[in-house]
């Protein structure tokens, strides 16, 4: 098998399906060797999304073998390019459908790229920033503020649309716009108006008395 392998490596990623779909059944358990730290990678970063990571690892392989399935090398620009996008595809459609999550609590967000430094004082800060720092809090602060995190899940869930939702989830993985609309099967244009309206609102409800 080591000098499979070897054959293998010397192989670019559509000839390897080609030979797969020629019926060489064992190229299959190398794409899978080739892509396991692509799909933990995903996995890692989904798993702020909620659920068990093990599972979603196990959702990812799916979603690399419907990449080999589906690949075309004469309409998909690369392999990988195609593995990454089925791969996030299938893990965040498992999260959704597991319904085990709202919403993360906000102060574990990455940041939203600040709020206005002309309008808020606060140039450059981020959404952690805003909430209050949790290091030296009373348990009466401590309590205040895990009310105002209940707050804030509850207003996104009600003030953002299912499609602003789902760029915020995905946003919060580190993806780019451009990564969640082909996630998401929907424009770029769209997905970036969605993620600026997203940021607007929150910042109004953080600036909410």
């Amino acid at each position: 098998m080591a000098d499979k392998n070897e054959e293998y490596a010397r192989c670019s990623d559509s000839e390897l399906i080609d030979r797969l779909r020629r019926g060489e059944t064992p190229v299959m358990d190398y794409i899978c060797d080739k892509y396991k730290n692509l799909v933990r990678s995903k996995a890692k970063s989904m798993f702020i999304l909620g659920g068990d990571s093990e599972d979603l690892i196990q959702e990812g392989m799916i979603g690399l073998f419907k990449a080999v399935r589906d690949f075309d090398s004469g309409r998909d620009a690369s392999f990988r390019t195609f593995a990454e996008l089925c791969i996030s595809r299938q893990m965040y459609t498992a999260v959704q459908a597991s319904k085990r999550q709202k919403h993360v609590p906000l102060n574990t967000y990455v940041s939203l790229d600040g709020v206005d430094g002309a309008q808020e004082g606060q140039e450059g800060s981020g959404l952690a920033e805003l909430l209050a720092d949790r290091a030296e809090q009373s348990p009466e602060e401590l309590f205040l503020d895990k009310e105002r995190v209940v707050y804030l899940e509850d207003a996104i869930e009600r003030e953002l649309s299912e499609f602003e939702r789902q760029v915020l989830d995905l946003y919060m993985t580190g993806m780019r716009y451009s990564e969640i609309a082909k996630v998401l099967g929907r424009d770029e244009k769209a997905t970036d108006n969605a993620l600026q309206r997203l940021k607007a609102k929150i910042r109004r409800m953080l600036c909410r008395d």
